[in-house]
C-alpha cells in the first residue's frame, strides 16, 4: 500500500474507536454512577526525505491516544434507601476488589450483609477513610444513617466514615470491566472536603441523544472514507492504463 492507504487505514482505526466507545456509553446510558468516555486522539506526523513535491514530504496519521472520562456527575436519583448515598462532587468510593486490592465506583448502592460489613449492591465491602472495612454491630441496623462527610451514624454515635477518594488526573483509572475501576495515587478526602447526599443514588451522565449524533456522524465519516478510497484506487487504474499505452 502507498502513504494515502496508510494514512486512510490510521483514519478508519479512528472511527473504529469512536464507534466503540460511543456503543459502550450507550450501553451504559442507565447505569449507576457511569461516567461517559470520549476518545482522544494524537496526530502524528511523518515527514519524508523525498517527495515529488514538498508539500507531499509530511504525511499526517491519527494515533489512538486514550479515553478520557466525562467527570461531569450524573443527575440524582432517589431510591428512599437512606444508606444509598451519591457523591456531590468529584471522588470515588474505594471497596475491596473481587481477588484483593482497591476499587474504585461512584455507584453509591449500599446494604449490610450477613456480617455486618457496610457492601456495594455487587457484594465488595466499602471502606473507611483509613481503607478498612465498615462493620455495623447487629444491634445499630434499625438507626443507622449516612452523614453529608461520610460518616456512618448509629443510635450509640458515630461507626466510622466512608471513605471518598479523588485522583490529580481521572485518566490513571482504568475500567475493571465490572462496573469498578482500578487506579493509583489518589487521596482520601477529609470530612470537610466530602459531599456526600443520602437517599438516592448517581445516575448515568450519558445522555442518549448526544450518542447517538455520534454514531451518526461515525457512520458518515465512513461512508466519506470509503469513497475517498474509491477515488484513490480510480485514480491508481487511470494511471496504470495510461502507463501501459505510453509503454
Amino acid at each position: 500500500m502507498d502513504i494515502s492507504s496508510y494514512i486512510l487505514l490510521s483514519h478508519e482505526q479512528a472511527l473504529r474507536r469512536r464507534l466503540d466507545i460511543a456503543a459502550n456509553n450507550m450501553a451504559n446510558a442507565s447505569t449507576v454512577g457511569f461516567h461517559r468516555e470520549r476518545p482522544v486522539f494524537h496526530e502524528y506526523v511523518e515527514r519524508a526525505k523525498d517527495a515529488m513535491v514538498p508539500d507531499a514530504k509530511a504525511a499526517s496519521f491519527v494515533l489512538d491516544y486514550r479515553a478520557a472520562q466525562d467527570t461531569r456527575p450524573g443527575a440524582f436519583e432517589a431510591t428512599g434507601n437512606p444508606l444509598d448515598v451519591m457523591i456531590d462532587g468529584p471522588g470515588y468510593f474505594a471497596v475491596e476488589a473481587p481477588g484483593g486490592g482497591t476499587a474504585y465506583t461512584r455507584a453509591g448502592f449500599i446494604k449490610v450483609n450477613d456480617s455486618g460489613d457496610l457492601v456495594t449492591s455487587g457484594g465488595q465491602k466499602i471502606l473507611d477513610d483509613g481503607g478498612r472495612p465498615l462493620s455495623v454491630p447487629p444491634d445499630a441496623l434499625a438507626s443507622l444513617s449516612i452523614g453529608a462527610d461520610g460518616t456512618v451514624l448509629s443510635k450509640d454515635g458515630p461507626l466510622g466514615r466512608i471513605g471518598v477518594t479523588v485522583f490529580g488526573d481521572d485518566g490513571a483509572l482504568t475500567p475493571r470491566g465490572d462496573g469498578m475501576m482500578n487506579g493509583a495515587g489518589g487521596r482520601v478526602l477529609g470530612a470537610s472536603e466530602t459531599r456526600l447526599r443520602s437517599g438516592g443514588v448517581e445516575g448515568s451522565n450519558v445522555q442518549p441523544i448526544v450518542e447517538t449524533t455520534e454514531l451518526v456522524d461515525i457512520l458518515r465519516s465512513y461512508q466519506s472514507s470509503m469513497k475517498i478510497a474509491d477515488a484513490i484506487n480510480d485514480m491508481r487504474s487511470r494511471a496504470i492504463q495510461r502507463l501501459g499505452r505510453i509503454g
